[in-house]
């Protein structure tokens, strides 16, 4: 195991089945303000391309949604230099043309979560990023068009609701979700991506549809644990295939965002 510093362009947050990305992966510790991240990062060339993965739950996936270091995650990234992150996630559907399976790359975020330690600047300086787009919309339109010329069903758009967690939602918590007219519901998405904005990086957020959520009108089954992690395991190798043309057709220079001005903008004095 090395320790930093080492140098990466791309990161990836996803669950553990990613470490098979790398033929020759090397894992490094990279010590954050904030504590430790989820795990070692593990880094590794893809299409001559370094890239750093990190397993957002542990690579045992003992890390609740809302008992994640997302900050020393990030913070982690952003010591080894990488600038964009691609951010995969399991979901639920709150729309009944969102079928498991589908593939989501989203544009927006509601945030319902509770207590989370989701920002770099507690003071005395102050940020106030914009998160009025919080997904970069360049990574987006690549990731659209890689997974789509996979033959995917993608989706171009839509907002994830992000709760506390660990619970699923109530019926009634998932069809207020639905009548307003938000697509997925998630538990790590947020602070994640804010996270990212504050320093300065780009990210685009996959949602991978595993049920539909609760409270959707019809016949729908009760959300069980089980169901998500089958769904997922089952499509994830639709996620593992896209993953090396998604990080090779990512430029080396950023030219179509403003991902990067924005933590300047946001500073007070």
């Amino acid at each position: 195991m090395a320790t930093a510093p080492v140098r990466a362009e791309i990161g990836v947050f996803g669950g553990s089945g990613f470490y098979s990305l790398f033929s020759h992966p090397a894992e490094v510790k990279v010590d954050t303000p904030y504590g430790p991240s989820s795990d070692l990062v593990t880094l590794g060339e893809v299409r001559d391309k370094v890239v750093a993965f990190i397993p957002r739950h542990g690579r045992k996936h003992t890390i609740p949604p809302h008992m994640i270091n997302y900050r020393a995650n990030l913070w982690a990234m952003k010591e080894l230099g990488v600038t964009r992150i691609i951010a995969p996630f399991a979901c639920g559907s709150l729309q009944t043309n969102l079928r498991p399976g589908d593939f989501v790359v989203v544009d927006q975020f509601v945030d319902r979560t509770c207590g989370r330690a989701d920002t770099f600047f507690n003071g005395p300086k102050v940020s106030h990023i914009s998160s009025a787009e919080p997904y970069c919309p360049e990574l987006r339109q690549l990731a659209v068009q890689v997974l789509k010329s996979n033959g995917i069903t993608t989706h171009d758009g839509g907002a994830v609701v992000v709760i506390q967690g660990p619970r699923f939602s109530t019926k009634a918590e998932s069809r207020w979700f639905t009548k307003c007219g938000w697509e997925l519901v998630n538990m790590t998405q947020y602070p994640e991506v804010v996270l990212a904005q504050e320093l300065g990086m780009c990210v685009t957020g996959i949602g991978l549809v595993t049920d539909y959520d609760a409270g959707l009108a019809g016949n729908v089954p009760e959300v069980t644990a089980a169901e998500v992690a089958r769904t997922f395991h089952q499509n994830s190798e639709n996620l593992r295939r896209i993953m090396e043309p998604l990080i090779a057709a990512i430029p080396a220079e950023r030219k179509n965002c403003r991902c990067a001005e924005k933590p300047a903008e946001a500073m007070l004095g």
